[in-house]
């Protein structure tokens, strides 16, 4: 295993929090450790919880904070371990062909050679991260693993053992030096174990309400105090209600900036029913908040901010 210490990366758990808030991304204690020990042991991050608790974010936040290069590896049903790290410019090659058609150039073998060579080859993620880099190893993101099948988690377990990938036409590419991995599922099916093992885990949860208060100073500052404590307590309410997609961080952002630019200063149920689509993406949630409901949840708030 490869330790990244002294690589321009954080050299404490203080300093993981640090760093990362200068990103602003407000990072708890348990999250900062477990992201200090997968820098420090050069061991992949496996980070799992609900859609929108703000697990890619940490890899934006941390290229950032770092300077190094974000990879990004968008998972999808169907991807295959030769789409995740290369493909040829078919396009090109067949230009060049008939270009040295054209020329009557008859050398088959050097034609072929040239042909699957690097300049009609296309670096896909996986082969990118292996590439040097004068910022330092990049920050490679697998985003949302588990929509992928077991075949290609295979794959990704070979390659994050030996951080090398091959190429028939060009042979085995080995990282000169590991990149930075951070997985992510949103546990619609299960990861396998094996994988799992290679990668230190954590859960990422919804945050607390004071935590969520911060993350919204940092990200829309802009917003009243008075305000963004009311959107926080409600979008906090609305996450005990049995939706379909509970509101994630992002959408507390998004809806604290919408109704920033609408000019309000205090939450109404008729606010809130104008506005729903900010912070609920399904029409069957919607309608089970508008009216009555969205008064209910935002009472129900409001009492918890005056007893807080």
């Amino acid at each position: 295993m490869m330790d990244h210490q002294g690589a321009g990366l954080p050299g404490s758990i203080d300093a993981v929090q640090d760093m990362l808030a200068r990103s602003g991304y407000v990072c708890p204690r348990p999250l900062a450790t477990v992201l200090f020990l997968a820098l420090r042991l050069g061991r992949p991050l496996f980070l799992e919880g609900e859609a929108g608790v703000g697990k890619t974010e940490i890899a934006k936040a941390l290229s950032l904070a770092t300077g190094r290069r974000l990879i990004r590896l968008q998972c999808y049903e169907g991807l295959d371990a030769a789409t995740a790290v290369y493909e040829w410019n078919f396009p090109a090659q067949m230009i060049a062909i008939r270009a040295a058609e054209a020329a009557g150039e008859a050398d088959r073998g050097q034609l072929q050679h040239d042909l699957f060579g690097p300049d009609f080859l296309i670096e896909r993620p996986l082969l990118q991260a292996m590439r040097p880099d004068e910022t330092g190893a990049p920050i490679l993101l697998i985003d949302e693993l588990d929509r992928t099948d077991e075949p290609f988690e295979a794959f990704l377990l070979e390659a994050l053992s030996d951080f090398q990938v091959t190429i028939p036409e060009l042979g085995t590419i080995t990282a000169p030096e590991p990149p930075v991995v951070i997985l992510t599922s949103n546990r619609t099916r299960e990861v396998h174990d094996a994988l799992k093992r290679r990668c230190l885990y954590h859960w990422v949860d919804y945050p607390d309400f004071a935590r969520e208060l911060e993350i919204l100073h940092a990200r829309a500052p802009e917003v009243a105090e008075a305000l963004s404590r009311q959107i926080v307590a409600f979008v906090q309410a609305l996450r005990t209600e049995d939706l379909f997609k509970k509101p994630g961080v992002a959408e507390t952002i998004d809806w604290a900036k919408c109704l920033l630019a609408l000019d309000v200063i205090d939450l109404s149920p008729e606010v809130i029913s104008d506005t729903l689509g900010a912070i609920l993406k399904y029409q069957d949630d919607i309608m089970k908040i508008q009216g009555s409901e969205a008064k209910r949840l935002l009472d129900e708030a409001k009492s918890t901010l005056a007893t807080a």
